[in-house]
């Protein structure tokens, strides 16, 4: 998430104890994933839910976006690390 700039880094400094913010990394892969967020926040039911959430909740829609960048991101590293394909709903644990 640190490689793409979806996560969030403090600015610390001794006594200092600074906003956690989130800044960074790739700026085309960054891209890439902030416009999915878009059209995921708009037609995936998973992700939909999530950002209205979070919006419900009182935050900004630019942060509620970022979290949606991050949980994709999350989705696409478990795909690739398990080889599976998108699947709308999520697998049953035993």
């Amino acid at each position: 998430a640190a490689l793409v700039g979806v996560a969030p880094l403090n600015r610390d400094s001794g006594t200092l104890h600074g906003k956690r913010i989130v800044w960074g990394g790739r700026a085309q892969v960054r891209a890439t994933l902030y416009m999915a967020a878009i059209v995921a926040t708009r037609y995936n039911p998973a992700i939909k839910t999530f950002y209205q959430r979070l919006c419900g909740m009182g935050k900004a829609k630019k942060v509620a976006l970022v979290a949606c960048m991050r949980k994709l991101l999350t989705m696409l590293n478990a795909m690739l690390k398990h080889r599976t394909r998108w699947q709308m709903e999520p697998p049953q644990h035993a």
